[in-house]
């Protein structure tokens, strides 16, 4: 199992690619980034598969990739989450991930983002509340 890279770690590296990326979509990542942390004060920032920034709480909430024409903010259990203001634009064809791409020009609806924010981590506290507790078969016998 790879580790995460430390909080502060991750964060001075999601710094450094914001400022690497000196265009748009340098302020895109700092905007959202921005927004996530408004909507979820507790989140954490890790930095995973080798330079993607990764925002989590009690699970991943999401992932901020950025490409040529796109910052794309990737959701793994997107499907799972209420959509009412549509944000969800692309990977919408498979049954766990979402993801919201970002093009140059375009506005965040900021209300709605940092709602999906809220409703990632309500669902990321669901699934480790229902997560079963450590079996007791792996417990060994007690001695005869």
């Amino acid at each position: 199992m790879k580790k995460a890279v430390a909080k502060e770690s991750a964060s001075a590296l999601i710094d450094q690619r914001i400022q690497d990326l000196g265009d748009w979509r340098g302020k895109t990542l700092a905007k959202v980034r921005a927004l996530i942390h408004a909507a979820d004060p507790e989140v954490v920032e890790e930095w995973k598969w080798m330079g993607t920034p990764v925002w989590s709480h009690d699970g991943i909430i999401c992932t901020g990739e950025s490409y040529k024409a796109a910052v794309k903010l990737t959701f793994l259990k997107g499907a799972a989450l209420p959509d009412p203001a549509g944000l969800f634009n692309s990977s919408l064809e498979g049954n766990a991930r979402r993801a919201i791409d970002i093009h140059e020009g375009d506005k965040i609806n900021e209300t709605a983002f940092k709602t999906l924010i809220r409703a990632a981590v309500v669902l990321n506290l669901e699934n480790k509340s229902n997560k079963p507790k450590a079996s007791r078969a792996k417990r060994k016998p007690a001695p005869k």
